[in-house]
């Protein structure tokens, strides 16, 4: 087979008119032709950091959405089923992705539970880690316990250890890790990290061996903070979107939406792809190509180099997505699950008044930001009386339940997240995936909450007693439909969740992070309240 056009070179850096010659799976030649042509040929993007668990779709339904888009490659994390299912989980990512052309390498999750202070549905201690690195797992993912690293936690520097022992990258995951801390994480072996939030933060951590990815996801966008590293740190800089939902990919892009982002601030084509293509394949060590002679046959063929559209992708020499449409067939996918408590009641989402006049510790959401804040909120009434959150003008009542077995709920407060009126709830709940819920009144709520425990997983919202509901039947987590119709079904929900009040581009997101304890500051768990600042629990009323 013969493809020909504008040949654009991202490793000597130069573009010209030319023709591929691919024999199966390869680049055979690569030969410089006279003519002009209207279209461009560049090497396939990669995703250098994602979950696609937080695609809501299993990873074949995944490939079917991003590789139109001209991604050929994902480095992912599959953290978020490992902690509900252990290693038959991350199995079962592998199996699946398996069956369709999208290149997946999956690492080992390294922190399986996140911390020991929320309950998860399974642990991935040593042995198993050792397991899957000696099945060939390419890195070891984002290690979250980053005051393990730092203090030399014995089951974390062992974790570590292994990673050297197999000679595999250790991602990491540092927000705001700063000073002497840094120092002492790169020393753990630490390569990566995604969660700076300014180029200064990210520049100390270089400093010190820990490459930056660039996230722009659809919550956590830092590209607008972080794109100058494009220049100013060229080897040590990559691109990730970390978490994207279906309607943002199929409305804007994956990978590809940032090389725009890229180009619209002024960066060559060849800035963008060193970071883009180039850094995670000599990272990683991926098996993927970069449009040289004797490489695999992984390409895009695009438009020009200013819009930047995607006409078709070639994966190991076949063309397997065109005109936003994959080209290859859906596999059959079974589902799996790990569900297991009963429904609530009313009297569960109660919170009395423990004195007179009690100032409470509410959480702070930002919309767009996994970083949360603490407000007191001064409530006035008499000791024993039911708090009404209800008549509050931005606070909201926040509702974790374990989903593993039975116990009492955590209740807790939220304000900032704009709610008006009725509830939401998901059970996609980082990092333990307990089923965590946000509402303007408790009958609504009760209803949210009820809803995705009747289901074993989804995301709903309820107004008035009606609801609005996505299953998520896999692991609670994602689900085998087609992702256009999982996108149009989130996109009717999120309207919904408009319509109640809340404005945030990413609501379900949003709430999936107020449970992540090992993000600043304030985060709430199956077992309680979470200062992340001091890595302890805290009581809900101030001098309780």
């Amino acid at each position: 087979m013969v493809i020909k056009g504008n040949i654009v070179d991202v490793v000597s850096k130069q573009i010209f008119p030319g023709e591929i010659h691919i024999n199966k799976s390869r680049i055979e030649k690569i030969k410089k032709v006279e003519g002009e042509f209207d279209k461009f040929i560049l090497p396939g993007l990669i995703d250098s950091h994602v979950h696609v668990e937080s695609s809501m779709l299993v990873p074949s339904r995944f490939a079917e959405l991003v590789v139109p888009r001209g991604t050929v490659a994902v480095v992912s994390d599959p953290h978020e089923i490992a902690n509900v299912m252990g290693v038959k989980g991350v199995e079962y990512m592998i199996d699946d992705a398996a069956k369709v052309p999208l290149k997946c390498f999956f690492g080992v999750p390294s922190c399986v539970p996140a911390t020991n202070f929320e309950t998860s549905g399974h642990v991935i201690a040593k042995d198993e880690v050792e397991y899957l690195l000696k099945q060939g797992a390419p890195f070891l993912a984002e290690m979250m316990n980053f005051p393990g690293v730092i203090n030399g936690e014995k089951g974390v520097v062992e974790k570590l250890e292994l990673a050297k022992k197999y000679n595999v990258p250790i991602d990491g995951h540092a927000p705001g890790v700063k000073g002497g801390d840094i120092i002492k994480y790169a020393e753990g072996g630490i390569t990566t990290d995604h969660e700076s939030f300014s180029v200064e933060e990210a520049v100390e951590k270089i400093k010190v061996g820990i490459k930056t990815q660039i996230r722009e996801g659809s919550a956590a966008r830092n590209f607008e903070a972080l794109h100058t590293l494009i220049r100013e740190e060229p080897t040590n800089t990559m691109l990730c979107t970390d978490d994207s939902h279906p309607d943002l990919i199929i409305e804007k892009g994956h990978i590809d939406r940032l090389i725009r982002l890229g180009l619209s601030k002024g960066y060559t084509i060849f800035e963008l792809f060193q970071v883009a293509v180039v850094n995670p394949i000599q990272h990683y060590n991926l098996p993927v190509g970069l449009l040289k002679e004797g490489d695999q046959a992984d390409f895009i063929v695009v438009d020009n180099l200013e819009k930047f559209n995607i006409l078709s992708t070639y994966i190991d020499g076949k063309k397997v997505g065109e005109h936003d449409l994959a080209l290859f067939e859906m596999p059959v996918t079974r589902a799996i699950n790990n569900f297991s408590c009963s429904s609530i009641t009313l009297n569960d989402l109660h919170i009395i008044a423990p004195n007179d006049n009690p100032s409470i510790k509410t959480i702070v959401s930002e919309d767009g930001e996994l970083l949360t804040g603490e407000y007191i909120w001064n409530y006035s009434c008499k000791k024993g009386e039911k708090i009404h959150h209800e008549n509050s003008d931005d606070i909201s009542k926040i509702v974790v339940v374990n989903r593993y077995k039975d116990t009492k709920p955590v209740v807790g407060y939220i304000k900032n997240f704009g709610l008006k009126q009725g509830a939401l709830a998901s059970s996609v709940a980082h990092d333990s995936h307990n089923v965590v819920a946000i509402g303007k009144n408790d009958e609504d709520l009760l209803l949210a909450i009820n809803g995705i425990i009747e289901e074993k997983g989804g995301i709903i919202a309820v107004n008035n007693g009606e609801k609005r509901l996505l299953n998520l039947p896999v692991a609670g987590l994602m689900t085998t439909e087609n992702g256009r119709i999982v996108a149009e079904k989130y996109a009717q929900i999120n309207d919904f969740v408009s319509e109640m009040g809340c404005k945030m581009k990413a609501p379900f997101m949003t709430l999936a992070f107020m449970s992540l304890l090992v993000i600043p500051s304030l985060k709430i768990g199956d077992k309680g309240l979470f200062d992340v600042n001091t890595f302890s629990f805290t009581s809900l009323f101030v001098n309780e």
